[in-house]
């Protein structure tokens, strides 16, 4: 009998979702019905969905069937469980699957679609690079009332998001763009924002100087931006100077902008002088975030200080501020020590703190990059107890470590495992597998090789 792991102790509606095999014993006496399954409650349904979030299959699986089974007491979805199910759908490129639940959601009273319903469409579409579905997509919002400001801006924000700003600007800028962007500074902050993440710092510092010559009046988003470019882009100094241009300036500072100061003052000056940043913040009444403690906390350890950063992170949970999966990261990825990462790795785990997937995949990375077989299967198994669905990083970095040890059948098992999920291995010369075009892993990796020598440009 295969069991779905519960994910809340209230969720005992859950337990019909098995598969069971047929008894051959004979009953005798007809046993009395089981009573209704209870009304489901929707913070189960959505972390039911969280944890087979890569696995599209049984999401969808599940979510047809917690509607079934329980209409009895009415029970429909609401659209933001349907709206998790687009994504999930969406991530492994079920578009047309997609659509049809849009249309479903549209033909229902209590559950219309909403304008985060297409942010979910246009950051999927866009992040597997099909901008121009992203763009009809958008032309067909006028069937749901929903083709205005807000949904072309969250089109340009996923376009600058996922390293389309080209795109993005071309749209902006154009004569039938529905959103006026001359002098409009959101619009303009969001296309500065997509330069940064393409990491083309010429760019970022030619559109800011552009936006002053354009006359856009820039808030203290914008300085934030160009302050984290600054950073970002190997100029913390210059950051450092930029923040006192805006104090200058009269702004009203929020944590944000503090946020960005320390980890700039940090990279220029030392950790020591960030405390004292984040001192003085505290003294102006600006409260911090989970944000500004996980900052002083990798300064901390990428320092090797780990004392004081987990005496800091001690400090979090006193104010209020709950740590997060990043608030640990930072300890994994400088601590050097296997059992020191998988005892910190309990204590996450017990004061609550839930592991994310890129946990468990630079645990996964990290161990096997040492050769620690051992370790990486507990970090395999804990995911797995905890009701979390492998992604292809994950299968991947367990695949990589269990090749470098020699154990080739055991990872072309697992190879195979992720291939029936519907996710996309690597292709390895290792397990004989090929890329679409028939070429083999051996020609890929000399390929690579020959690419990174010759064109021996970084790629953020």
């Amino acid at each position: 009998m295969r069991r779905l792991i519960l994910i809340s102790s209230r969720s005992n509606f859950l337990l019909p979702f098995q598969f069971q095999t047929l008894s051959t014993t004979t009953i005798t006496e007809s046993p009395p019905p089981p009573p209704p399954p209870p009304p489901p409650d929707e913070a189960d349904v959505r972390q039911t969905l969280l944890s087979f979030n890569n696995d599209w299959k049984r999401a969808l699986e599940f979510f047809e069937w917690v509607e079934e089974s329980h209409s009895h007491c009415n029970f429909r979805h609401s659209t933001d469980t349907f709206n998790l199910m687009l994504d999930i759908l969406a991530k492994f490129f079920e578009f047309d699957l997609c659509w049809h639940l849009i249309r479903r959601m549209h033909s229902r009273s209590s559950s219309p679609p909403n304008h985060t319903t297409f942010r979910v469409i246009f950051k999927r579409y866009v992040s597997a690079h099909l901008v121009q579905d992203a763009i009809h997509a958008f032309h067909r919002l006028g069937e749901f009332n929903l083709k205005d400001h807000t949904s072309f801006s969250h089109l340009i924000d996923a376009l600058c998001e996922y390293k389309h700003v080209i795109e993005a600007q071309d749209l902006v800028f154009s004569k039938d763009a529905p959103v006026d962007a001359i002098g409009n500074t959101k619009i303009h902050n969001m296309v500065l924002r997509g330069w940064f993440k393409l990491g083309w710092w010429s760019k970022c510092n030619e559109f800011w100087e552009e936006m002053d010559r354009k006359g856009v009046q820039k808030d203290l988003h914008s300085y934030s931006i160009y302050m984290d470019i600054l950073c970002k882009g190997g100029k913390p100094w210059k950051a450092v100077k930029l923040f006192k241009e805006v104090k200058r300036k009269g702004f009203q500072l929020d944590v944000v902008v503090y946020n960005i100061l320390i980890r700039a003052i940090g990279l220029s000056e030392g950790v020591d002088f960030s405390i004292g940043v984040f001192r003085e913040m505290k003294e102006l009444g600006i409260n911090p975030t989970v944000v500004t403690y996980n900052t002083l906390i990798r300064l901390l350890c990428d320092c090797y200080r780990h004392k004081e950063a987990l005496a800091l992170l001690q400090t979090m949970v006193r104010d209020g501020c709950h740590p997060t999966a990043i608030s640990y990261h930072c300890f994994f990825a400088s601590m050097e020590k296997p059992k020191q990462i998988l005892a910190m790795f309990d204590d996450m785990i017990e004061s609550g703190v839930r592991p994310s997937m890129d946990t468990y995949v630079m645990l996964l990375n990290k161990f096997g990059r040492w050769g620690f077989l051992r370790p990486v299967f507990m970090v395999w198994n804990k995911m797995e107890q905890l009701g979390c669905s492998p992604d292809a990083a994950a299968y991947n970095a367990l695949i990589d470590a269990l090749v470098d040890k020699g154990l080739i059948e055991m990872a072309r098992k697992y190879d195979e495992e992720m291939l029936a999920k519907g996710l996309s291995p690597k292709p390895r010369k290792e397990l004989g597998t090929k890329l679409l075009g028939g070429e083999s892993a051996d020609l890929l990796d000399r390929s690579s090789q020959s690419t990174i020598q010759t064109h021996n440009v970084p790629l953020v």
